[in-house]
């Protein structure tokens, strides 16, 4: 299923140009028109999804291996000294694009790219909580 208003889809099925890394019957894997570091990627799938939730387990599962095989080739390409996997689910979480993407951002020594969070505590009454309800 494609949406036609998205422009993913669009991008994903050759239906609007990209800087093309890989492709296959179920993924394009892109170069970000704004990157977070030089050579920041995205694993578009062909089909439309608007987030993880809705991507079956199967497109979830190859997702990680392409992902695997692009950072391995991509940091002797580029370099890099690591990489952050990003996947955003919903606005509050910072999804812009609402079709499935998964970010590859290289890391360099020193780049300052800004993914980080004010570290907090697990709490007694929070740890209790959140495994109290997921056994219901």
């Amino acid at each position: 299923m494609k949406d036609e208003n998205c422009i993913f889809c669009k991008i994903a099925n050759g239906e609007i140009p990209a800087a093309t890394l890989y492709e296959d019957d179920d993924f394009r894997v892109i170069l970000d028109l704004g990157p977070a570091s030089k050579g920041h990627a995205l694993i578009l799938p062909k089909e439309h999804y608007a987030n993880l939730y809705e991507l079956p387990d199967e497109l979830a599962a190859k997702v990680i291996i392409l992902a695997k095989k692009m950072i391995t080739k991509l940091t002797g390409v580029l370099g890099c000294d690591g990489y952050n996997l990003v996947q955003n689910n919903g606005s509050a979480a910072g999804q812009t694009v609402f079709h499935f993407h998964l970010h590859m951002i290289p890391r360099y020594e020193g780049d300052q790219v800004g993914l980080g969070w004010k570290m907090g505590e697990l709490t007694d009454a929070d740890r209790d909580e959140i495994l109290a309800k997921l056994a219901e």
